[in-house]
């Protein structure tokens, strides 16, 4: 017995020995995480002067799509109307005026009455009501808008002593940091709510500029526009979207992004963004292999828009651009972020590999114009199928092989997960027909596409290099 306990002593104190010095006192020193909040209560008290609520009145036509379009609205639920399920839905109604009315939120920015909301808070409205948090009522008067990041700066006039909340830095806060929402969820003004930052850099499909932070802060209809608060109640994000179909789940505009937004609302009414004039596409390993890339950094130009600053500068078609300014860019949105926010007329440093070696190119960059967003979106979104499409240009034809003059649109992405994806459908797919009808070009395929029965099953024709043509079925 005695031996045993010798042996086992023995034991213990030879693994204490090879314990590091100091290794007793470093763990005692250790301070214990503080995993929430004492309260909230000061921030609270702090922040609810400078946030509002905004009610609004849009004429509109034909309220049976009204209740549809609102109730299914991806920022405030999916509901229907509640007497479809007894007389089936609406279609059938004749059209009328009707008065539509909403609710949200937003944050005073300054003393002058300027205050940020979100576009879809005050788009089409006729008529905008802001309460303060003491009450008082002002009308308010549109600044300017930018529908592409769901930004709205509006203007109320005679109120004083406003308490403007102060702007933070959206990119200091990180994953797992406390956060606040206050705002109006369902009408109920300054509610307040709070979470933690789940992730950064979301892209939910909302538009070409996402760059969501997600929260698990309760957000829910009427707290668009509203703040997101770190704990020393300052703005770091803008409530703006929830999933409908989950709880816990809200994305808020970065601060950083907004400001740059607001001050040119402010200044000018209008956002200008950069434009370069290239179709870009992220490089997947199905393009990688489609395009013979030996690598996948950069991002692929699919595109070169004639008489534009990228052709001027001499970048051409299958070009890898893997920095702006030496800034390197991974994805297309990086890109498209970095130009966006370029101002216009500037020179801009572009670094690409072509053909395996490296080049540097110089291009003015020029305003890009709606019509220049439209068209790049058209070619660059995923549709329902979860394909991103474009026109199969003269070029694009002769890497397959084909005549100049073949018709069909060119696969160039398929989304993760998708209908399509599903379905067999690859990256670098020629799509000849839909359901037996011949696909000539983007417009009849979208055209085709718009026409389809969503419940039913889609025979795709499609080419495939080096395999010939043959017949995908997408289910619904």
């Amino acid at each position: 017995m005695r031996k045993t306990l010798y042996i086992c002593l023995t034991v213990l104190l030879s693994f204490a020995l090879l314990l590091p010095a100091g290794y007793s006192a470093a763990r005692d020193s250790v301070e214990p995480v503080i995993m929430v909040p004492a309260n909230f209560s000061e921030l609270a008290e702090m922040a609810r002067p400078g946030v509002v609520n905004i009610r609004t009145e849009r004429t509109v036509k034909d309220g049976g799509r009204v209740f549809r379009h609102f109730f299914g609205d991806p920022f405030g639920g999916n509901r229907r109307h509640p007497f479809e399920d007894f007389f089936g839905p609406f279609s059938d109604q004749p059209q009328r005026d009707y008065r539509q009315r909403s609710l949200g939120s937003g944050f005073l920015i300054d003393a002058e009455g300027y205050i940020v909301t979100n576009n879809h808070v005050i788009e089409d409205a006729d008529q905008i009501k802001v309460r303060l948090s003491n009450g008082e009522e002002y009308e308010a008067e549109v600044v300017g808008r930018d529908p592409n990041t769901d930004l709205a700066l509006i203007k109320i006039k005679g109120a004083k002593e406003l308490m403007p909340l102060v702007l933070g830095d959206s990119e200091e806060i990180k994953v797992g940091s406390w956060v606040v929402a206050i705002g109006s969820p369902f009408g109920l003004e300054q509610t307040v709510t709070a979470g933690i930052v789940s992730a950064k850099k979301r892209v939910i499909g909302a538009g070409p500029y996402d760059d969501f932070i997600q929260t698990d802060a309760s957000i829910n209809p009427g707290n668009s526009g509203g703040p997101l608060l770190d704990l020393q109640g300052r703005v770091v994000g803008i409530n703006t979207a929830i999933v409908a179909s989950g709880q816990g789940i809200g994305f808020a505009i970065p601060i950083n992004m907004a400001k740059t937004i607001v001050n040119q609302l402010k200044d000018k009414g209008e956002v200008t963004r950069g434009w370069l004039g290239v179709a870009i596409q992220d490089v997947t390993p199905e393009l990688a292999e489609y395009y013979g890339l030996e690598q996948r950094k950069g991002v692929l130009v699919t595109q070169v828009f004639e008489g534009d600053p990228a052709d001027k500068a001499g970048v051409r078609q299958n070009d890898i651009i893997t920095s702006i300014n030496d800034q390197p860019v991974a994805t297309g949105r990086e890109l498209s972020a970095i130009i966006a926010n370029t101002p216009v007329g500037e020179k801009t440093k572009i670094t690409l590999v072509r053909d395996g070696r490296q080049r540097t190119l110089t291009a003015v960059v020029a305003k890009r114009e709606d019509q220049q967003v439209r068209a790049a979106v058209e070619q660059r979104e995923s549709d329902a199928l979860g394909l991103q499409v474009a026109e199969l240009t003269p070029e694009r034809a002769q890497q397959f092989g084909l005549d100049k003059e073949e018709s069909g649109v060119l696969v160039m992405d398929v989304e993760n997960g998708g209908r399509a994806e599903n379905a067999g459908v690859r990256a670098g797919d020629i799509i000849k027909g839909i359901n037996r009808q011949k696909v000539e070009d983007l417009k009849s395929y979208q055209a085709i596409m718009k026409k389809a029965d969503k419940n039913e099953p889609l025979l795709m024709l499609v080419l495939r290099r080096n395999e010939g043509l043959r017949v995908v079925r997408i289910m619904p």
